[in-house]
């Protein structure tokens, strides 16, 4: 389904439903992956992606024409799932104020390539999903969603130095989760 044309996005301010539902439809395929990165389940992901559909709707009004609708509706769904999460945290997280002498080094022993070929992406879904939530939200939005750490350390109420630190957490265990996998993969090869 191609971008939803001004005609739709104007009935969509009017309040006309079946242009809603087309934007909708839309923005389901283009939304569903990022809250499907952001939570551990399709449950919550579905329920984040209608919640964040109402807020794109109310804000339907502010959208600024010259910005692709793309890269608007994807910032105001990763806002509201930032939102959610600080909203529904549990727990602080003990590393708030670490710095960044204090990070651990990246092991250099992953082979990366052989790992992406054999690697699918519902598998990196998952082990991202399996990294303590404060990192995987950090992992997340700095490398797939393009933030940097003062954004994320804004967004997040933590330092920048925290910002790192949890992105650095989230490189070294998915680093061992890969490596893991390949030892995994290489027995059933081999062994």
């Amino acid at each position: 389904m191609g971008i939803p044309d001004s005609n739709i996005i104007q009935q969509c301010k009017k309040g006309n439903r079946k242009a809603q539902f087309v934007l909708y439809k839309w923005c389901f395929s283009l939304l569903m992956p990022i809250c499907l990165r952001y939570r551990n389940n399709q449950q919550d992901a579905g329920s984040n992606l209608n919640e964040g559909f109402f807020k794109i709707l109310d804000n339907l009004h502010k959208y600024p024409e010259h910005v692709p609708l793309e890269a608007w509706v994807k910032r105001i769904m990763i806002n509201h799932l930032i939102d959610d999460f600080r909203k529904n945290k549990k727990y602080k997280d003990l590393t708030e104020n670490m710095e960044p002498s204090q990070f651990e080094i990246l092991a250099d022993s992953v082979d990366f390539n052989l790992a992406e070929e054999e690697m699918e992406a519902e598998e990196l879904r998952l082990m991202i999903s399996n990294l303590p939530p404060m990192s995987a939200q950090v992992f997340n939005l700095y490398a797939l969603d393009g933030y940097q750490h003062k954004e994320i350390a804004t967004l997040l109420n933590i330092s920048e130095g925290t910002s790192k630190w949890h992105l650095n957490n989230a490189r070294t265990r998915l680093a061992q989760q890969i490596e893991q996998r390949l030892a995994k993969s290489k027995n059933v090869k081999y062994g």
